[in-house]
């Protein structure tokens, strides 16, 4: 996560797309990737079919390694999980991450 006067290497970054799924990224330039993604530069690209999109969330980490790991997590989160970090709401967030045991 960014520190106030620290340059973030690497940003993950979240959008909705038009059929209401997200798509989680990692990029350097967070207003470049989003404007890449609107615009289609990529038609094999999983947003291409699902434009328009919205960037929700966008969170910067100076390292990359740390950016990579935190990208690769989020994807693999529910819906609900990544709905709840785009609303900053990590109570539920932590919530929603506890086991249920039988």
């Amino acid at each position: 996560m960014t520190k106030p006067g620290y340059t973030c290497k690497l940003y993950v970054y979240m959008l909705l797309c038009s059929d209401s799924s997200y798509y989680v990224g990692v990029t350097n330039e967070v207003e470049k990737r989003y404007s890449q993604h609107q615009e289609g530069a990529d038609p094999s690209a999983y947003t291409y079919t699902r434009r328009p999109v919205e960037l929700v969330y966008a969170e910067g980490y100076l390292s990359e390694w740390t950016a990579i790991a935190a990208e690769k997590k989020i994807k693999k989160w529910s819906r609900k999980k990544k709905q709840a970090l785009i609303e900053r709401n990590f109570e539920k967030l932590i919530a929603l991450s506890k086991k249920k045991f039988r």
